[in-house]
């Protein structure tokens, strides 16, 4: 029963919702008006096919899979990749907190500056006039994890992977660290780790913050359109684009 209640529901909110309005808009131009039916129909299938979890993970698991987990590093610092932040937003500490991905990669962070003993960069700005900035909001919570400041290096100006790059670069030079491993999201490690080379660094790439599961299953869930399942695939193509305009620069 409650798989029954998801199916449904995944076609009463959107995208679902839009998506079977505009299939009803197909059914009623058909008879009328031969060829918008079908450029319709064809929006309505990439709509459709766009919003499902099924093409959601092919995709984001493509890029996730492009650089295996080590399972042993050697380094002299590990270098965090910011992904979002709010600010203002309550926090244990103090106020701001960071977003999903940035947070499960600040996590992985600690947990290898605990295995290693390793300082610990992280690199982002703030982004937005409302957002947090990450790098500042990442360096309270790292203290708050019980982590040395000694230990704790930021880059807060940075404001997309470019500059991620581009900073973090000139930082590790000052601090004369040449063996940076690199934390980020999985999906978002093929384009960071082509940034850093286009900056000159060479660094050691450490994929978190998963999105896709390692072997894809079929099931009716996986064929309903869901927001999260359209973020996913939008977040998979906003890679490839950015991947795609580096090797064409």
């Amino acid at each position: 029963m409650i798989y029954i209640i998801k199916f449904l529901y995944s076609f009463v909110l959107p995208p679902g919702l839009f998506i079977v309005v505009m299939a009803g808009l197909v059914v009623w131009l058909w008879k009328r008006a031969r060829k918008p039916a079908v450029v319709l129909l064809v929006v309505t299938l990439l709509l459709y096919a766009s919003s499902t979890n099924l093409i959601g993970d092919l995709l984001i698991g493509s890029l996730e899979k492009q650089y295996p987990q080590p399972r042993s590093v050697q380094g002299d610092v590990i270098v965090v990749l910011g992904g979002g932040a709010t600010e203002g937003t309550p926090d244990i500490n103090g106020q701001g907190n960071l977003l999903g991905s940035a947070a499960n990669r600040l996590l992985t962070a600690a947990r290898l500056h605990e295995a290693t003993g390793l300082p610990i960069l992280f690199s982002g700005g703030q982004v937005f006039g409302d957002s947090g900035n990450e790098a500042n909001i990442a360096q309270r919570q790292l203290l708050g994890l019980g982590i040395p400041a000694k230990d704790i290096l930021i880059e807060n100006r940075s404001l997309n992977t470019q500059q991620n790059a581009v900073f973090t670069s000139q930082i590790l030079k000052q601090h004369q660290l040449t063996k940076p491993i690199l934390v980020t999201s999985a999906f978002h490690m093929p384009r960071a780790a082509l940034e850093f080379q286009r900056a000159g660094t060479q660094i050691t790439p450490y994929p978190t913050d998963y999105l896709a599961s390692e072997n894809v299953s079929l099931y009716a869930a996986k064929l309903t359109p869901s927001a999260g399942a359209m973020s996913t695939t939008g977040t998979a193509l906003k890679e490839y684009l950015g991947i795609l305009a580096l090797k064409l620069k």
